[in-house]
């Protein structure tokens, strides 16, 4: 699960930059105020990579599901990618734990099996 949901994240950080670019046209909003959210955004999509597997980690990634989709308010295209990346993390946390679940059972085969069954 944590490579996909990394991977995920990752394509999260660069949508999160161009949308940066795309508010600066932006004339009521300051670029100190657009690039300190989309600074922080970018950092927690990031750090995120490395708190998948410990407890909240994957709300955390809700979390930041909805901050991008909530973001469309100021970049409209965003309410698109933000459900497509939303769409994209369901998939990531569904089938990362379906991944991760046959693989525990194929260690466990291959332990009780012992070193001949190889």
């Amino acid at each position: 699960m944590r490579t996909l949901c990394a991977s995920t994240l990752i394509g999260e950080f660069f949508v999160i930059g161009f949308a940066g670019l795309v508010a600066m046209k932006d004339d009521s909003l300051s670029t100190s105020t657009v690039w300190t959210v989309c600074g922080v955004a970018m950092l927690f999509s990031v750090l995120l990579c490395g708190l998948l597997t410990r407890p909240g980690g994957v709300q955390l990634g809700w979390a930041l599901q909805i901050a991008l989709i909530a973001s469309g308010f100021v970049v409209p295209v965003m309410f698109f990618l933000g459900a497509t990346f939303a769409l994209l993390w369901w998939a990531s946390v569904h089938y990362g734990r379906r991944i991760d679940d046959v693989k525990a059972r194929w260690a466990e085969a291959q332990a009780t099996a012992g070193p001949d069954a190889a």
